[in-house]
């Protein structure tokens, strides 16, 4: 059983949101819903000013919080690492969404049929479309996986649940690389078996010195970041994505 996990090298990282597109494209996830988000910080003052960025996944924690407040079981950790919500079972209480003290959930408000960019029942559309299925009706993201056979994917296809990165489950089933690796490209994400060492991750954290996010909650999170340091009380966010509900 592998031991999935991520490394964001952030010297390599230049702030594109390549993996943001990727993410939302790949996952269908509805308006104003980021599960990869990319921060563009910037320290000092002018004229020594340093801007840097970082990616922010689900940290598919090893003590996940959200899995421990989760009243129905809904939010659990897969064999393999991976933190997942079987949004059969989620009752959209959000306690995960408090209990997260990395921001990665978000709740599906509204239908799908309303939640997204495009109406796809437009009838202005249907020449275009040409009676195509809706992105949230992919049928790959409906599928039980792991050993478990559990609800894992989301991408907003039911309203009242909460929702969040899945490390591309239904990619990772069939062999392929999460969506936000696959798509950076500059290679600042690596993903692999944090137990094969022979793995990229593993190699690049035998070699590299690296930190976790809120590292001292003591919440094991799998991803790792090096090449840089973890924001503090100096960093500042620049250039936030603006989204419309």
């Amino acid at each position: 059983m592998p031991r999935y996990g991520m490394v964001i090298d952030l010297s390599r990282c230049m702030g594109c949101r390549a993996c943001m597109e990727a993410c939302k494209v790949e996952n269908n996830t509805p308006q104003a819903v980021f599960w990869m988000y990319v921060f563009r910080f910037e320290e000092g003052e002018f004229p020594n000013v340093r801007q840097w960025f970082m990616p922010r996944p689900c940290m598919h924690c090893d003590n996940a919080p959200c899995v421990k407040v989760c009243p129905v079981g809904a939010r659990y950790k897969r064999e393999d690492g991976l933190v997942a919500t079987d949004w059969e079972r989620c009752i959209g209480c959000r306690y995960c969404e408090v209990a997260c003290p990395y921001g990665v959930n978000y709740f599906n408000w509204k239908r799908p049929d309303r939640n997204y960019y495009l109406d796809w029942g437009a009838p202005e559309l249907q020449p275009i479309t040409g009676g195509a299925v809706p992105p949230y009706r992919n049928p790959d993201l409906d599928q039980p996986y792991g050993e478990e056979k559990r609800r894992i994917a989301g991408g907003g296809r039911v309203k009242g649940v909460i929702e969040k990165c899945t490390f591309c489950v239904h990619r990772i089933e069939k062999g392929k690389l999460p969506a936000c690796v696959a798509n950076c490209p500059v290679q600042a994400l690596l993903f692999g078996d944090l137990d094969d060492p022979q793995s990229v991750v593993s190699r690049v954290l035998r070699q590299k010195p690296h930190f976790r996010l809120l590292e001292e909650l003591g919440t094991e999170p799998r991803v790792f970041y090096v090449g840089g340091k973890p924001p503090g009380p100096e960093t500042r966010q620049i250039e936030p994505v603006r989204a419309r509900m």
